[in-house]
């Protein structure tokens, strides 16, 4: 269960189903960006785009914890950049299931940098870079 992967909780969960990954790739769907209750909407009642962020945050902890250590701990990673980022609407509502995949292009001891897609059908709604600072062990 992605839950007991990340340090999310409750609807702070936006992740649904892991489809595939590997050493540098995961590939998730999420259909979160559907719920009222989304604590990322709006006051307005809108999700915008800056939202896949986070869903693209939450798919690079699942990769991290899913290719450690077989029964380690995970460790807990903090976005510490996002560049070259790409947004092609402004909101994620009214969009069928999203598609979060992130391909990790390096891996040190203490940061990972993470390239990310967020799309919908055949609609690529986010891209970019990202690094994540990983706690010391």
């Amino acid at each position: 269960m992605i839950a007991d992967l990340i340090p999310h909780a409750g609807s702070m969960v936006l992740l649904d189903t892991v489809d595939s990954f590997d050493a540098t790739r995961l590939r998730c769907r999420a259909t979160s960006h559907h719920a009222a209750d989304n604590p990322l909407r709006s006051p307005d009642g809108t999700l915008g785009a800056l939202a896949g962020l986070e869903y693209a945050g939450q798919a690079m902890a699942v990769h991290g914890a899913l290719s450690g250590a077989k029964g380690a701990k995970p460790r807990r990673g903090y976005l510490a950049s996002a560049r070259d980022v790409q947004i092609s609407r402004a909101t994620l509502d009214g969009l069928d299931e999203l598609m979060v995949e992130v391909e990790a292009l390096s891996i040190e001891a203490q940061r990972v940098l993470y390239q990310f897609r967020l799309s919908s059908g055949d609609e690529t709604l986010l891209t970019g870079r990202a690094a994540v600072v990983l706690e010391a062990i």
